[in-house]
Parts: structure tokens; sequence; C-alpha cells
């Protein structure tokens, strides 16, 4: 025979478990100090410039 379990204190376990790894998620993405974003921003700039300066452009002059 199966072990008898409360469902309401398994349900209230399975949230805890998901809200645990919701706000893992959301430190990962938005617990960064101004410098870090600012120096991931700057990376951005740096390498979107990088490929930038080396697109080739059509004699028409469309840009593509």
């Amino acid at each position: 025979m199966s072990d008898v379990i409360n469902l309401r204190r398994e349900r209230k376990r399975r949230k805890s478990v998901e809200d645990a790894k919701e706000a893992e998620t959301n430190r990962r993405l938005y617990g960064r100090t101004k410098g870090q974003k600012m120096a991931d921003m700057l990376e951005k700039r740096r390498s979107k410039a990088l490929l930038d300066g080396k697109k080739i452009f059509s004699a028409e002059g469309d840009g593509s």
C-alpha cells in the first residue's frame, strides 16, 4: 500500500520549488550591478561597431 500524503502540504511544497527556480532565474537576469550592466552594454556596442565596419555594400548604394 502506498503512503498517505497531505495534498495541501504537497501543493505548497511544489509551489515553493517552482518559486525558488523562478527566483534563481530572476537573480541571474536582474541581479547585476550598474557597472556590470554598463560593461555589457559597452561590449555590445563595440562588437556592433566592429561588425558594421566590416559590412560590404553593393554598388547601387541601397545598403544591402
